[in-house]
């Protein structure tokens, strides 16, 4: 088993990777340095999270659109005022990276990914607005994409940060002293809420769309 810290810093930022099949290599790296917190954060990101609690931030409350089912046009904005969207119209996505992942491609720029109401929230709701329609929220292409740039980002910057101690090039193992070096980087929470501040600006890749991905794979076959 090997691994290199540049080869993972440079997938993170070729829209051609998706976080599906780097995800597995960051582990892979962060088992060899000891990065124990780190692998851990990464697991979690892959398979998903088991409630909000355990959750970070650019995970929660996300905010989207309020749409009701209307016969004659299909899904429509919800009537609702502000003080009803504050309430109901943000959602926690809490599915591995690759399920978003896979939702993000399939969504058009533009478009977005309608999501039911709780149950609980819509019958409350729909007494407030006096409607019996179905509700949902729709989350934009954006919100995705925004959230799976922030765990790329957190990959790039903690790589970033273990080449800068010197530990470039592939790997079969690393030494003690290696490890030692970069010791103080088995720290998620500082990279992620780095990505986050920065996620603007990261050279990381978008999600492309899935015309862009077939066109990628088919040239590379």
């Amino acid at each position: 088993m090997s691994a290199s810290v540049n080869h993972l810093e440079q997938r993170t930022q070729d829209p051609s990777e998706l976080l599906d099949q780097i995800l597995p290599s960051a582990i892979t790296l962060a088992m060899m340095l000891r990065h124990r917190k780190m692998a851990a954060w990464l697991r979690t990101e892959f398979d998903g999270y088991q409630d909000r609690d355990q959750a970070p931030p650019y995970r929660r409350d996300l905010p989207g659109h309020i749409v009701a089912r209307s016969p004659q046009y299909g899904w429509i904005p919800a009537p609702v005022n502000e003080q009803q969207k504050q309430a109901f119209g943000h959602l926690d996505l809490l599915d591995g990276t690759k399920a978003m992942e896979q939702i993000c491609i399939a969504i058009k720029k533009g478009d977005g990914n309608r999501v039911s109401l709780a149950r609980e929230d819509m019958i409350v709701l729909q007494q407030q607005i006096n409607l019996s329609a179905e509700l949902a929220i729709n989350l934009s292409r954006d919100v995705y994409a925004r959230l799976l740039r922030t765990v790329r980002g957190t990959v790039y910057l903690w790589a970033q940060a273990v080449m800068a101690q010197g530990l470039s090039g592939d790997h079969n193992h690393y030494s003690p002293e290696e490890r030692a070096k970069v010791a103080d980087l088995d720290d998620p929470q500082r990279f992620w809420r780095q990505a986050m501040e920065q996620v603007d600006t990261l050279p990381v890749a978008d999600v492309k769309p899935a015309g862009f991905l077939e066109r990628m794979f088919r040239r590379a076959g």
